[in-house]
């Protein structure tokens, strides 16, 4: 499997992934064109997507999802409650491109087995996804506002991680937002701090898991160098030596790279 960040954070999330000639598109947050654009950066051409599925219904993960299916008659996979939150923003797309799974049973896009798993966030029915290919497994993980016992499994021996590490909860809580979204993003039902990724990468480590990408990073609560240092500091402090991890982030504003797995 290839897979690709073309964007993730605030402003808009999305990425690619591919298995032999299945192209899945996880979520569209961006604009048509800002899509289109990221996808030639990686060479893959919009029209050969098999699917977009989508996560949850927040403007950031869906406002190109219409214009995507619409523009190249592409299938759009999503739980019924997200389908109900999400119709009336991504506009129309075609009877035959509106597919419905259940969360929690797995499906198959081409060569792709994908198990859409629940997380918790403030949205309908927010889901990550176990997108599995000739023995290879990459757990897409973001949005959720802790780690259950069962999230633990869903990533355990995973290939490839890719997680929420969304603030550093010292810049959030000395930072410009009201105190009515700090307490959201520090609940339950917001966002994965710095610390709860990197505790959740130190407890998988024992089970295989030696690749991570942190993902939907805030740009007002957090940097690139802070959370990377987070995850890096729990790992060392469990003594996972620093050459058998390998850690990325993924960029808020372009394409991140092409990780092959």
């Amino acid at each position: 499997m290839i897979f690709s960040p073309l964007y993730s954070g605030s402003t808009g999330n999305a990425s690619i992934l591919t298995a032999g000639k299945t192209n899945i598109l996880i979520d569209g947050g961006l604009a048509g064109k800002a899509l289109i654009d990221a996808l030639d950066a990686v060479g893959v051409e919009p029209s050969s997507l098999s699917a977009i599925v989508v996560t949850h219904e927040h403007i950031d993960h869906i406002k190109g999802v219409g214009i995507m299916s619409r523009k190249f008659d592409i299938p759009v996979y999503a739980n019924e409650k997200t389908w109900r939150a999400m119709a009336p923003i991504v506009g129309g797309v075609a009877m035959k491109n509106i597919r419905t799974f259940v969360t929690g049973q797995n499906f198959y896009i081409g060569d792709v087995d994908l198990t859409p798993f629940p997380l918790s966030h403030d949205a309908a029915e927010p889901v990550g996804y176990v997108f599995f290919n000739k023995g290879k497994r990459i757990v897409y993980m973001t949005d959720t506002g802790r780690v259950t016992e069962a999230l633990r499994e869903k990533a355990a021996g995973a290939d490839l991680i890719f997680l929420e590490s969304n603030h550093d909860v010292d810049l959030l809580l000395s930072g410009p937002y009201p105190e009515r979204l700090k307490r959201r993003i520090l609940s339950d039902h917001g966002h994965l701090s710095n610390d709860a990724a990197g505790e959740l990468l130190m407890k998988l480590y024992p089970t295989g898991v030696r690749r991570a990408i942190l993902a939907h990073l805030s740009r007002e609560n957090n940097t690139e160098d802070i959370a990377l240092g987070s995850a890096r500091a729990y790992l060392n402090a469990s003594g996972v030596p620093e050459k058998d991890f390998f850690l990325a982030v993924a960029h808020y504003d372009r394409v991140t790279g092409i990780f092959e797995i």
